[in-house]
């Protein structure tokens, strides 16, 4: 199993996200969910991507001069990204090796203790590269790193059983919970998704669900009290998230030669009335 590899698309060191005190956040790259207001679309294709982001191009022309084929074709050589000097091209995803992986991730290992944090995987969608998963998560868990599991569920409940005996915590996406608008705006049913949560809630692993909301999508109260009662009628899980829609990966769609849909965050007023229905006390 030594020689299994993932394709991971970014690994963010010092986070204070995605779960509790210091982490390490690693990004896997693939997913199977196409979300309309994905803010990493770099994310949904597990292939290696060339990025050009036009607004740090001062056409030098060096990319050109170092390039095979002239830019007229490109083979994802990643030179053109190595010698540009204003960082307008990037090579998004490479390939990583589990020892590699747990050489970035032990690096921190003395602030997760002092922080009560550890490692998350996410992506993407972590879970659909889950030998490599599993094979971390259970270096992680030898060496008494704590783990956390970024997932939208879109995959066999057997896999969440591979990675049961190694997580601590379970982040769990809620996009919608109406089926038909849930097809809509990610591409998939959500059947297998609210399935599996409500498997993994009889569980005794920890779950923060985490409902992102999006102007015009799921932000009404009535998708909220829908979310709410589905969990209230199983299990509530150990904390809700309520993560407002941002803008901050909408320039990353022109870097991909992807065409943009715009959304908005809801106002104030709005989350203040959603934090009442999950009782989510302001700080």
């Amino acid at each position: 199993m030594n020689d299994l590899k993932a394709t991971i698309f970014d690994i963010q060191r010092n986070s204070y996200v995605d779960g509790p005190g210091i982490r390490t956040t690693v990004f896997f790259k693939g997913c199977n969910l196409n979300c309309a207001w994905c803010h990493n679309p770099e994310s949904q294709s597990k292939k290696p991507q060339l990025m050009f982001y036009r607004n740090k191009c001062k056409s030098c022309g060096k990319c050109a001069e170092v390039c095979p084929h002239n830019l007229e074709k490109c083979e994802l050589c990643a030179k053109c990204a190595l010698y540009c000097p204003n960082h307008a091209r990037e090579m998004c995803g490479r390939e990583y090796t589990v020892d590699e992986i747990f050489e970035i991730i032990i690096k921190d290992k003395r602030f997760y203790d002092a922080s009560g944090g550890g490692v998350t995987f996410s992506g993407g969608e972590c879970m659909l590269q889950i030998d490599f998963l599993v094979e971390i998560l259970k270096r992680c868990h030898e060496n008494r790193i704590p783990i956390a599991v970024d997932t939208a569920g879109h995959v066999p409940y057997s896999y969440f059983e591979r990675i049961l005996p190694y997580a601590n915590l379970l982040l769990y996406d809620i996009k919608c919970h109406d089926s038909e608008m849930h097809v809509k705006y990610t591409g998939a049913d959500n059947g297998t998704i609210l399935k599996n949560l409500e498997k993994l809630l009889l569980t005794d692993t920890p779950i923060w669900v985490r409902i992102p909301i999006v102007s015009g999508v799921n932000d009404s109260e009535d998708e909220m009290r829908r979310i709410k009662g589905f969990l209230e009628s199983r299990k509530m899980p150990q904390k809700i998230e309520l993560l407002p829609y941002h803008a901050m990966g909408e320039h990353k769609y022109s870097a991909l030669s992807r065409e943009l849909t715009k959304f908005s965050a809801p106002c104030e007023e709005q989350m203040r009335k959603f934090k009442e229905i999950f009782n989510i006390s302001e700080v």
